[in-house]
């Protein structure tokens, strides 16, 4: 557990081919069902401060409580998972926390010497935030709000995986109007 956020809650993979890590996942590895959105709708996205349209698909299963979140850049907008795969990586990109207090958590880590480097919203109360201290690939910290719909969808996830039995592997994301 961290000293500074509590548990990490999110395990971020950046993937060439959703659909290939998708299916490796729920059948090497059991872990599903997923939920896929093949464009996630993030609003006030920036990245070095600067907007940008990015077009992002992402699946989310559980393994436990721990979230595995796979991501395929769709367009060369700046991002750091375009970064990652720049530089010649795949896998493990981000760890992530969930907070209910994200304001002060915030605060807690720019305290720390953390800077933002990426951030955005998905639905009422889902805002995120990349921090830019990465030692090495896979270390990079996402802060990640968790009180409104992407908060609910996130536990809806979480019990759809207590004893899966490993049909319907591959489910789509739930309207966040409706959660």
């Amino acid at each position: 557990m961290s000293r500074f956020l509590g548990e990490i809650r999110q395990l971020g993979y950046v993937v060439p081919d959703i659909e290939a890590a998708m299916d490796h996942w729920s059948e090497t590895m059991g872990v599903g069902p997923w939920y896929y959105n093949p464009k996630v709708p993030i609003e006030d996205y920036q990245y070095d401060g600067q907007s940008h349209a990015v077009h992002n698909s992402v699946a989310l299963a559980n393994s436990g409580y721990v979230q595995v979140e796979l991501i395929q850049t769709r367009n060369d907008a700046p991002s750091m998972y375009r970064d990652f795969l720049q530089a010649g990586n795949t896998g493990l990109q981000h760890v992530a926390y969930w907070t209910e207090k994200f304001d002060d958590d915030l605060a807690l880590m720019e305290g720390k010497g953390f800077k933002v480097k990426m951030s955005g919203k998905v639905g009422e109360n889902g805002r995120f935030v990349y921090f830019d201290k990465e030692a090495h690939p896979g270390t990079v910290i996402e802060l990640s709000e968790v009180v409104g719909p992407k908060g609910r969808l996130f536990k809806s996830i979480y019990e759809a995986s207590i004893d899966w039995d490993g049909t319907d592997p591959i489910r789509p994301f739930p309207s966040l109007s409706e959660i």
